[in-house]
């Protein structure tokens, strides 16, 4: 019988102790409610000394009595993992997937008939908190399984509930969200340093702007365009910035950039690699 309060992550990679780091400072679970798995005895040692919790290679283990069993492995993994706890899961467990292009349906012909997954995609900034995850219901999952999947997840940054079908949407725009905005950074901090600027003072420049018009947006609730005509005077320098941009495509090519994103996401889900 499940556990109400147990949580087991399969996989404390990047993401997995993200969440497992997030669960404990956020109070939300006690040490001792908690299993992580992980392929290594030292690093399970590890783990278990660094945050108190109950730390294992075998996923079998780690699974009984969880409550919430998040799969936290690679991809390429995942088959021989659900080959390892496909059988032993039951309908009163919720199974959160994070692991990208998996379709809730991959995950339900693997395991055991009944049990409720969901499906979440988080991004790279959900290792500091400040992250965002998509999430999706599964088959034979009901709210009461999204809300357990949400309250967890919030640990790591927003949610946003989706139809699974816009799951692929939701990784091309947040999922791989971050490595444009890393692109555009790179760029305006190569031309700080065209025009003069150590790398230094340039790289603090541009990576400040952009955590506080992100601040602007979210906490002020200041739309885009409406923070674009604030800062852009009749006749001044961000004008003259922003022809050259859309003399450039630059609007186009980020439209075209994250569609193509979208349509890869969906070649992975149908296992075209």
């Amino acid at each position: 019988m499940a556990q109400a309060r147990r949580v087991a992550i399969l996989g404390a990679g990047t993401i997995g102790e993200s969440l497992l780091r997030g669960l404990l400072s956020g109070s939300w679970r006690e040490p001792s409610e908690l299993v992580v798995t992980v392929r290594d005895e030292q690093r399970a040692t590890n783990l278990a000394e660094r945050y108190g919790v109950e730390a294992t290679t075998s996923n079998a283990e780690a699974v009984a009595g969880a409550a919430l069993v998040v799969i936290a492995v690679k991809p390429q993994d995942f088959d021989v993992l659900l080959g390892e706890i496909g059988g032993l899961l039951t309908p009163e467990q919720t199974v959160l997937s994070v692991a990208a292009a998996i379709p809730t349906s991959a995950i339900e012909g693997r395991i055991a008939p009944g049990v409720p997954v969901v499906r979440a995609m988080p991004n790279r900034p959900a290792t500091v908190h400040e992250g965002i995850a998509g999430v999706c219901a599964g088959a034979h999952a009901g709210d009461e399984h999204l809300d357990l999947a949400e309250e967890a997840l919030s640990h790591l940054g927003a949610v946003v509930r989706v139809p699974e079908r816009y799951m692929d949407a939701v990784t091309a725009v947040s999922g791989s969200g971050p490595a444009y905005f890393a692109l555009l950074a790179e760029a305006m901090i190569e031309a700080g340093i065209l025009l003069g600027l150590s790398r230094e003072v340039t790289t603090q420049l541009v990576v400040q702007t952009m955590l506080g018009t992100a601040h602007l947006l979210r906490d002020e609730e200041v739309h885009p365009v409406e923070l674009r005509e604030q800062v852009t005077s009749p006749g001044g320098t961000t004008i003259r910035a922003i022809r050259e941009l859309e003399r450039a495509g630059v609007r186009a090519a980020f439209l075209n950039a994250i569609q193509a994103a979208m349509e890869r996401s969906r070649e992975l889900a149908a296992g075209e690699l």
